[in-house]
């Protein structure tokens, strides 16, 4: 039995090419080009198109503000498929390679509805991941933390504390 085939028209208007292509290559070239999956970092298929974007870098504009201390936010947006996943993953190899703990997490692949989300939603889910992530990490994250203290916290909790005066006022 001959595999099934579909004709596809490639091209504009009057310069259009017929194929015959099997059902399988056509479900293979939609699964190789399918927008709706990000990228890896260091993925071959990725193609770099900040000349026609007009930005930088993400790595190195991005990645520059967050290592470097600063009071900013950032807001990385745009249309669905167009790549921001993939540029926060080539983000995220990036700090990890300079020392960052990064949570990175699809928020369609978690418990967020994207059709009826509040912002309490979005902190639950990423208070959830950082939590998920940390445990991974590291096995007791609050006791390590209080052991490798512990030294400064028992000179703290030795010291003599003496109130001799208390003021209040206004200020004025």
């Amino acid at each position: 039995m001959l595999p099934r085939t579909n004709r596809v028209k490639i091209g504009v208007e009057r310069d259009c090419i017929e194929l015959n292509m099997s059902e399988q290559l056509l479900t293979a070239i939609n699964d190789t080009f399918n927008p709706w999956r990000p990228l890896p970092a260091g993925d071959p298929l990725y193609v770099n198109c900040q000349d026609v974007r007009g930005d930088d870098d993400i790595t190195r504009s991005l990645g520059t503000s967050i290592l470097v201390p600063s009071d900013t936010c950032h807001l990385y947006a745009g249309h669905r498929g167009n790549g921001k996943s993939t540029e926060l993953l080539r983000l995220k190899q990036h700090l990890e390679k300079k020392g960052c703990f990064i949570v990175y997490f699809d928020a369609e692949d978690a418990d967020i509805d994207t059709l009826d989300t509040e912002y309490t939603d979005i902190l639950l889910s990423c208070t959830k991941h950082l939590t998920l992530e940390i445990k991974a990490a590291y096995s007791k994250p609050i006791l390590d933390w209080l052991k490798a203290r512990w030294t400064s916290i028992r000179d703290f909790l030795d010291t003599e504390v003496e109130l001799e005066k208390l003021t209040a006022g206004s200020g004025n």
